[in-house]
């Protein structure tokens, strides 16, 4: 599928509901220049426009962030990274999904540019590849911590396929290590 002005192609991934967005970039030898988004390209192929949130993050080599999710107030999630490179997945926790607890990962850097349209409904996270790696990403809803869910990064019904560096452990934050498994985990019906 291709953007207004073919500036942007919207590619389905496995999960048909998960959208990789590759920009068109237009460079020379003094830089770069891409749209990242344009609401008419993104209302044409189904993804929601409405954002109300802007995040950025920064994480160090090793480090997995996920796999997060929110039960009430279900966040939709553009994402992108703009330093370093990523593997990011989304898990699908949708009861009634026929890709009901199938997940996708895709690799995301600086140099691809590549954007990654994760809907509600999923557990998100992501490793860092890169020495460092800087994200940026909105959201359809707030940030509401009382209903911020995790599902356990390792969890052996889902076996996500994590590219670990040198088959070394992740970096993991207390809440992180502390996610439900699968079949323990909050649900979206």
């Amino acid at each position: 599928m291709h953007g207004l002005l073919d500036n942007m192609d919207f590619i389905h991934s496995t999960i048909p509901d998960v959208i990789i967005i590759k920009p068109k970039v237009f460079g020379d030898d003094r830089g770069f220049f891409m749209e990242t988004f344009r609401s008419v390209s993104f209302s044409e192929v189904g993804i929601p426009t409405d954002f109300v949130q802007d995040n950025h993050s920064g994480s160090r080599r090793g480090t997995l962030r996920g796999l997060h999710y929110q039960i009430r107030h279900a966040q939709g999630k553009l994402f992108r990274v703009i330093v370093g490179e990523v593997y990011d997945v989304a898990v699908d926790l949708r009861r009634n999904s026929h890709t009901f607890a199938q997940w996708v990962g895709i690799h995301l850097s600086a140099e691809n540019k590549q954007q990654l349209w994760i809907p509600q409904g999923f557990a998100h996270g992501f490793y860092v590849l890169s020495e460092w790696a800087e994200i940026v990403y909105k959201t359809t809803d707030y940030y509401a911590p009382q209903w911020e869910r995790c599902l356990l990064w390792n969890d052996p019904d889902i076996r996500v396929e994590w590219p670990l560096l040198d088959e070394e452990p992740p970096l993991l934050s207390e809440k992180d290590l502390q996610g439900m498994p699968f079949n323990k985990a909050d649900l979206y019906d």
